[in-house]
């Protein structure tokens, strides 16, 4: 290669350095900040008014007041109207501060650090990732806005929705590592009694408890032309009529300790209600001794235990009410959650993929948030009834059966 050769070679990796640190704003992003432009005008024209109106009060009151022959209280009526003025300044300059760097902050960062789950980010749309974890759990912990955080972190509305879904990607790709079904010696670790006794009775036909399934619903907008446009009724009756696409729906499976070894997100009418899974648990997943807990409209299997529907016999009455404190760990499981991420209340997200990658990353860092001991409690609200029975097998409705009829012998 000659000389020549050497210089346009050169040449051409200053200019792909230099592309890839700078590109041109797109349309959009100019639009953007024309608008945050003129918002910051208006801002500062309503607290220089602000101020005006406040100079012009202290001034007529003064006067007031030497009218009056009280000139010695003129003096602290000025001073006793600054700190107002000062607080209603600062009220309107008021922003969300983004997440302080905590150990949970810290512990995520160390995670996406040493993981592959991390891949090259082109475009302006970078950040560093000590600052990526920050910005991307206030979004989750908090309903803020992108314009809320785009004057801290000095970056368009558009660059931190793409840093924020860059984020939910590198975490989506933990998810087998920090939501995965405990087998052998893990599963013996999680197993935990169905009732108070039931490890030293030595019952056979009592089984250990591996977890709860359960399952919630993330709202979130109406994806694009599933709007009626024409409708004249009141926002909030159009919302109770619900839209089967204005759901996700996330099952999940819990241990005793809360932590998701679960997770499958599904959108509109999910009908599916534990089918999926419960095929896959004829595998080698459960072992014999082991079962889950599911409220009614769950599959009843040899290794999914549901309660009895119905008019119910004491015996059946009293195997529902050994169930019922299991089912408030997944109910609480679930508080945690929404309390820790309240983007998960509502989001405003009309992509479904998207949508689920949000939700995804929320339950994988509830399980590495869980970890360290990091734990947020929120107030279990009251779930839904389900009045119909899900699918029945037969070995399903002898171990229930069995399980009742030992528990009614026990207590009596």
């Amino acid at each position: 290669m000659d000389a020549k050769q050497c210089v346009l070679s050169a040449a051409r990796a200053v200019l792909d350095l230099a592309e890839r640190e700078w590109q041109p704003l797109s349309e959009a992003e100019l639009d953007q900040r024309l608008d945050q432009a003129v918002e910051e005008i208006l801002e500062s024209e309503l607290i220089n008014k602000v101020k005006s109106m406040r100079q012009s009060d202290v001034c007529v009151t003064a006067r007031s007041r030497e009218n009056s022959m009280l000139p010695q209280v003129s003096q602290p009526a000025a001073i006793t109207a600054a700190p107002r003025e000062e607080v209603e300044v600062e009220r309107l300059e008021q922003c969300d501060d983004p997440v302080e760097e905590t150990a949970a902050v810290k512990y995520i960062t160390a995670v996406l650090q040493g993981s592959k789950s991390r891949f090259p980010m082109t475009g302006r749309a970078r950040l560093a990732l000590s600052q990526t974890v920050p910005l991307c759990l206030t979004l989750l912990y908090e309903r803020v806005s992108y314009r809320s955080l785009s004057r801290h972190f000095h970056l368009e509305k558009g660059n931190i929705h793409r840093i924020f879904f860059y984020f939910c990607q590198c975490v989506n790709m933990l998810e087998e590592k920090h939501i995965c079904w405990p087998v052998g010696s893990e599963a013996e670790n999680v197993l935990f009694p169905l009732f108070e006794g039931n490890d030293k009775d030595g019952a056979s036909c009592v089984p250990r408890v591996l977890g709860v399934l359960g399952h919630t619903r993330i709202p979130i907008r109406l994806p694009t032309g599933k709007h009626d446009v024409e409708s004249t009724e009141p926002e909030t009756k159009r919302m109770k009529e619900e839209h089967p696409d204005s759901w996700l729906h996330l099952e999940l499976v819990c241990d005793c300790a809360g932590r998701f070894l679960h997770c499958r997100i599904g959108k509109g009418q999910d009908t599916d209600r534990g089918v999926t899974l419960s095929n896959k648990l004829k595998g080698d997943l459960m072992t014999p001794d082991s079962v889950l807990l599911a409220r009614a409209g769950y599959p009843l299997t040899a290794h999914i235990l549901t309660p009895y529907l119905g008019q119910c016999a004491p015996r059946e009455e009293l195997f529902n009410a050994t169930l019922e404190p299991h089912f408030r760990i997944l109910d609480q499981a679930v508080a945690n959650l929404k309390a820790r991420f309240q983007r998960l209340l509502c989001l405003d997200i009309g992509n479904y993929h998207r949508a689920r990658a949000v939700v995804l990353t929320a339950c994988v860092l509830h399980n590495m948030l869980l970890d360290i001991g990091d734990v947020v409690h929120g107030e279990a609200g009251e779930q839904e009834v389900v009045s119909q029975e899900g699918e029945e097998d037969e070995e399903g409705v002898r171990r229930r059966d069995a399980i009742a009829e030992h528990l009614y012998r026990q207590s009596s």
